[in-house]
């Protein structure tokens, strides 16, 4: 996907709540407000969830249609990429639906969900529609193994090869959240073939997020920040919002000699 911006946040994820943290967006207008304090800090694009009524992920068509017309009139320079998380609830038959209903411009798809289960041609069938519409996928792998499959489903032509974006996610919910830098190593080290000149982003879970996206970013990659997957500044202090993180990592970045 060219033109995916170098910072992009999450603001809120799939499973965090309010009860998590008093600033994390749920409603729609608690979304727009966010994007406009991240684009504001220096995000150039929103990683965006909507929640249902009770506060649920959702992949509700309706709500996605308004969050992006929102979106479109409060930050109309932002870049907006929805999210197909299933979190043990959609199919990915309900994922592929939203997207072929929704046609959004950007698109984040977990190729472990996306596939599961599902016939090889109907996946590549999936992903050649996007492309011909010129929807921009950004396709998240978990592990290094997952950047080795995923290499081998570009190369039998099942994913297209053309504008690959690929998010490489440092960390998990469950169990040791802590990433770290050198976590990086064994997916850039799998990073070959047909996948050595796609682009690539990371998100970080855990107190070194900063550390880890600044090594990502000096190694050519773009960085993912915000609450979906730390909600702590570097020093250990928990972060007022999610623009504040934003505002970290540009700092960073600006130290390392990077413009952000």
């Amino acid at each position: 996907m060219t033109g995916l911006p170098r910072i992009m946040v999450a603001p809120n994820g799939a499973r965090r709540g309010r009860a998590d943290h008093p600033a994390l967006p749920v409603t729609i207008p608690q979304i727009v407000a966010e994007a406009r304090a991240c684009f504001a800090a220096g995000a150039g694009g929103i990683h965006a969830h909507v929640r249902d009524e009770a506060g649920a992920h959702s992949l509700d068509l309706g709500l996605y249609r308004e969050l992006l017309a929102e979106l479109a009139l409060a930050v109309p320079e932002m870049g907006v990429q929805i999210t197909t998380e299933a979190v043990g609830r959609y199919s990915p038959a309900e994922q592929r639906a939203l997207v072929t209903a929704l046609r959004p411009s950007q698109v984040s798809i977990a190729m472990r969900e996306i596939t599961k289960g599902e016939p090889e041609p109907d996946v590549a069938r999936f992903f050649h529609d996007l492309a011909e519409a010129g929807i921009g996928v950004q396709h998240i792998l978990y592990t290094a193994l997952e950047v080795a499959r995923m290499e081998a489903l570009v190369a039998r032509g099942v994913i297209p090869r053309d504008g690959l974006e690929l998010m490489l996610v440092l960390g998990q919910y469950e169990g040791a959240q802590d990433s770290r830098p050198e976590d990086l190593t064994a997916y850039l080290e799998a990073k070959t073939g047909a996948l050595a000149g796609a682009g690539w982003a990371v998100c970080a879970f855990g107190r070194h997020e900063t550390a880890c996206l600044v090594s990502a970013v000096l190694k050519g990659g773009k960085a993912r920040i915000g609450f979906e997957n730390n909600l702590f500044n570097a020093d250990g202090a928990l972060a007022v919002s999610n623009a504040e993180r934003v505002t970290e990592l540009c700092s960073s970045l600006r130290a390392a000699g990077l413009a952000p």
